[in-house]
């Protein structure tokens, strides 16, 4: 990870140097352990403060749009479902590809930091105050304990399924081509909702969102949310309630998804944002693997291809809906 920092680094300061942008979006160390943020290196000064690390979770295109709404041209540091989302923000018109410079990580997978704090027990009151990354371990360190994990062990859900853990468009690399997926089938993750009748998949929705608190922070962290005006702030009409009440709740969860439907890139911001731990990526996944499906499309692999749900042809299929009063 310290050669992607030092490699990151470089690229960063000559960009901002030659004036090829005026920005470089990347991470910096986060004021806790395990929680690394967003940054703006406007210097090739600042361009020191930028990092690569295990815990680089937030997707760096999600700010692209603000920076190209202020006529900014930009450096946006990406790993593979990063720079699917930047193809995905070039093909909706919200960025110009002659104003951003892709600096490709090929990624290694991200680690959850809640099952970090798992493993050392946080429930017995420990803290991890360290981690420190040595080669596939993580040396994680706090007052009167020091453990040393698998760093494998540890990966955020998305990243054991990942199938582009390469960036799909980088100008410049920070490191060589890593092997391509993850080595899961991310078909599993929505196989679990198809198996069950409707009502019992009813049932598992409402048990997956129960918790949700309605902070948006999933929202808020997704790429592909970047409308001036969020359908839940909406009054004229009001799309659904403030309130708790159930049916809010799952209105909100099953609205942004369909939203995101063709167009996300399972980087799995929304997870790791989530405040309450929600698996999310139930509902979006399931989504996904129908489009893959009835289409033969995935988001973010082009920037020539049009999203399906932005396309109409005469021969979409249309097996899903039903014909002739069919029950």
């Amino acid at each position: 990870m310290k050669a992607r920092t030092e490699k990151i680094r470089e690229i960063a300061k000559r960009l901002l140097h030659e004036g090829k942008v005026d920005v470089v979006i990347g991470y910096a160390r986060g004021t806790s352990p395990m929680r690394e943020q967003p940054f703006f290196a406007r210097t090739p000064e600042q361009a020191d403060q930028l990092t690569w690390s295990s815990f680089c979770v937030g997707n760096t295109a999600k700010s692209l749009v603000q920076v190209a709404r202020a006529g900014e041209r930009a450096g946006v540091v990406a790993q593979g479902c990063a720079s699917r989302n930047v193809v995905g923000l070039i093909v909706e018109k919200q960025v110009q590809r002659d104003k951003v410079v892709v600096i490709g990580v090929p990624c290694l997978g991200m680690v959850d930091f809640r099952k970090v704090e798992a493993q050392v027990a946080r429930s017995e009151g420990r803290r991890v105050e360290t981690v420190e990354e040595d080669g596939e371990e993580l040396v994680v360190r706090g007052r009167g304990f020091e453990k040393r994990l698998k760093r494998k062990e540890l990966l955020r859900d998305n990243c054991f399924t990942c199938q582009h853990r390469n960036p799909v468009l980088a100008d410049e690399l920070a490191a060589e081509p890593t092997a391509e997926t993850g080595g899961g089938d991310i078909d599993k993750v929505a196989a679990p909702w198809e198996k069950f009748p409707a009502a019992d998949r009813w049932a598992r929705f409402r048990e997956t969102f129960q918790d949700c608190i309605r902070c948006y922070a999933c929202r808020d962290a997704c790429p592909l949310c970047y409308c001036k005006t969020c359908f839940v702030d909406d009054a004229r009409p009001q799309w659904l309630g403030k309130t708790q009440d159930m049916t809010d709740i799952t209105s909100f969860h099953l609205m942004r998804a369909f939203h995101c439907a063709g167009r996300c890139t399972d980087c799995g911001a929304c997870e790791s944002a989530c405040p309450q731990g929600l698996k999310m990526r139930r509902l979006t996944s399931k989504i996904e693997k129908d489009i893959r499906e009835l289409y033969g499309y995935s988001a973010g692999m082009d920037v020539q291809a049009v999203p399906p749900m932005a396309s109409f042809r005469p021969d979409d299929s249309d097996d899903f809906i039903k014909q002739g009063g069919e029950q």
